[in-house]
């Protein structure tokens, strides 16, 4: 694809998925085989070979104006090469020729690779982790997505989130029908998927934050097992409920834009993101 800072960059195709999954899971992260598909479909996954291996990843997921850099990924023995800040550099140069904005999501360690480059923080977030008992008890007015409620969830993603993102809403709602759960009275909904080692909840979207409240307590009590949840900061309603099922904050992250500080979408309707790694 590109020699870039003197690495021979290429674009991967899903021949490589046992190679990327084996570096998430060697970085701790919960992404299963279902989270790259997603990456090698719907926009572009980049890497580094040596020899046989892949050492490093990237991936873009292009919207409409902007785009999603994600899985920035180096195996242990390669770090320290700047190989992973190449791969960055690529993918803000060619979401920069699609005429997409770069968006991330970074820890503090990336953040202070992504501020020389021209990121500008745009909001804050909170990697919440815990464990849901599975009560089974869901309050009234909220009920499982059906087929007919795809449309209106797709769209009003959309609106929340800034951009169209049809294929990646309907593979969420697919891969864990049953966690896809609406409050059509609140235009509210939230959707959930397996991951390596636990459940990911998000998006959370509502009209207002007690709704968002009621949905997230229905999914934890269909969820038995182990949570993750990205939130926007200052979400008071929402961390109270974490609390009180015991969830506690395991990181921060700092949604960062190219060159821009405003954020897309309608953030005050935006409970909890997708994952760090989707938007």
């Amino acid at each position: 694809m590109a020699h870039t800072d003197g690495f021979d960059i290429v674009r991967l195709d899903e021949t490589a998925l046992d190679g990327a999954l084996a570096l998430s899971e060697e970085a701790g992260w919960n992404q299963a085989a279902d989270d790259w598909r997603i990456f090698f479909r719907s926009g572009v996954v980049y890497g580094l070979r040596e020899g046989d291996a892949i050492v490093a990843t990237g991936a873009i997921l292009p919207y409409a104006g902007f785009g999603w850099i994600s899985m920035v990924l180096t195996t242990r023995a390669a770090r320290g090469r700047g190989i992973g800040t190449a791969i960055l550099k690529q993918a803000t140069a060619d979401l920069a020729e699609l005429g997409c904005v770069p968006v991330l999501d970074a820890t503090p360690a990336g953040e202070r690779i992504y501020r020389p480059l021209g990121f500008l923080p745009v909001a804050p977030l909170w990697r919440w982790r815990g464990t849901s008992p599975g009560s089974g008890d869901v309050a009234a007015g909220i009920a499982q997505a059906g087929e007919s409620d795809r449309d209106w969830i797709i769209a009003r993603d959309a609106k929340a989130f800034g951009a169209p993102r049809a294929d990646l809403v309907a593979s969420l709602i697919e891969r864990a029908p049953a966690l896809a759960l609406v409050m059509p009275a609140a235009n509210g909904f939230v959707l959930a998927r397996p991951g390596r080692a636990a459940t990911s909840i998000g998006p959370v979207v509502a009209d207002d934050e007690a709704s968002a409240v009621a949905l997230l307590e229905a999914a934890l009590a269909i969820i038995d097992g182990p949570v993750l949840i990205d939130v926007p900061e200052g979400r008071t309603g929402i961390e109270a409920l974490l609390t009180r099922h015991g969830f506690t904050k395991e990181r921060p992250y700092l949604r960062m834009a190219h060159g821009r500080a405003e954020p897309f979408g309608s953030p005050d309707t935006l409970f909890a993101i997708a994952g760090p790694e989707l938007g």
